[in-house]
């Protein structure tokens, strides 16, 4: 069997409850210990869990009341992002010397092209697991890797074998692995997107593989071809070094509701300040301003709108964000407010293309 798109060697490595796992490496005291990082008060939310706190059901992004309703000797840290980018720079250090195509998705995982590395090593699945012992040996911390022809099956596969384990999608066992997977465990497919699957008879790959790209584009609009498309094996996004940004932005969480549009004035102030000092960092400047709004009930809106020209400046962003902010009446209280800039002049920058590596199954992994 030949494959007539390209197939690579990806490593997907994902560092195991990276904040928690940095706080008790820091701290022997919190090791075995169910821990969080983040605000345990009233509004608080949780960052990361350790996984002696999952569990008990608590999870990144759940609020510190509910977290510590669930496990009542839940121990809350709160976070040192300084820290947790000093040792994903170490981490870093260590992919570089194994390829130049590493693309950072966060602090603490990164896809690696690995087809031709600087060992020499044609096994990606050894390649893995050296890394993954060279971080727990020099850094401290253990991280879970996923290793196959492409990053969609890499990201896939990292998870599976979850914390400090990895596994391998060989060529000939995709396809396979594939039709196996339950569809919630597809990267791209979220609960909202799993519901709406479920009620039309979707609950595994091989469910997906029996649907035509039509009913998946009537279903599913753009994201169609996506879920067509890798289910069958096939995804074609290459490892990118530089990633380029889609949008930058800045966002607050308030301590109390605020119910009128007065007193979001200032929060807007501080928040484009914080977005104007994150443009002027990375020498970007953008044309369309969105206003986020997450009200009380945590239902989320954002309103939009494109200018004819580029901006940067702290005082045109608050402008538009005022003007976006009065379009129409708020909803509810107002818990959280934010601000980003997308439609950037980095849209206009070319990426270089590689060739594509066109393999029979006799692809040592």
């Amino acid at each position: 069997m030949t494959y007539d798109f390209p197939l690579r060697k990806i490593i997907h490595v994902d560092m195991d409850a990276f904040y928690a796992s940095v706080e008790q490496m820091d701290n022997p005291e919190l090791k075995g210990k169910p821990l969080a990082v983040g605000g345990g008060e009233k509004r608080g939310v949780v960052s990361a869990a350790s996984y002696e706190a999952r569990k008990y059901g608590v999870r990144s992004a759940m609020s510190g009341f509910l977290a510590k309703r669930n496990c009542p000797d839940l121990i809350f840290v709160r976070p040192r992002f300084a820290r947790y980018k000093e040792i994903s720079q170490q981490v870093r250090k260590i992919f570089f010397e194994y390829t130049d195509l590493v693309e950072p998705l966060s602090l603490d995982e990164a896809y690696l092209d690995v087809t031709v590395n600087k060992k020499g090593n044609p096994s990606a699945t050894l390649l893995a697991t050296e890394i993954r012992q060279r971080i727990l040996d020099e850094v401290g911390i253990s991280a879970s890797a996923g290793i196959s022809i492409n990053k969609f099956i890499a990201k896939v596969a990292s998870d599976y074998n979850k914390p400090n384990g990895q596994k391998t999608v060989n060529p000939e066992e995709v396809l396979s692995f594939l039709e196996d997977l339950e569809i919630r465990k597809f990267y791209g497919v979220g609960k909202v997107t799993a519901e709406k699957m479920y009620k039309l008879g979707i609950f595994t790959g091989k469910d997906l593989k029996a649907k035509t790209q039509t009913f998946l584009d009537d279903h599913f609009g753009k994201s169609g071809s996506f879920y067509y498309q890798v289910v069958r094996g096939i995804h074609l996004s290459e490892v990118k070094p530089n990633r380029i940004p889609k949008s930058v932005g800045a966002e607050r969480t308030f301590n109390e509701n605020l119910s009128s549009e007065i007193f979001m004035l200032e929060r807007l102030d501080s928040i484009a300040t914080e977005l104007e000092k994150r443009l002027k960092k990375s020498g970007i400047a953008g044309k369309t301003i969105t206003l986020k709004i997450k009200y009380s009930d945590f239902s989320l809106q954002t309103r939009s709108k494109t200018l004819p020209y580029f901006i940067a400046n702290k005082d045109l962003i608050l402008e538009v964000a005022k003007e976006l902010l009065y379009q129409e009446e708020l909803h509810n209280s107002v818990r959280l407010l934010g601000i980003s800039l997308a439609n950037l002049n980095t849209d206009e920058k070319k990426e270089t293309k590689e060739k594509p590596i066109l393999v029979q199954l006799k692809f040592p992994f």
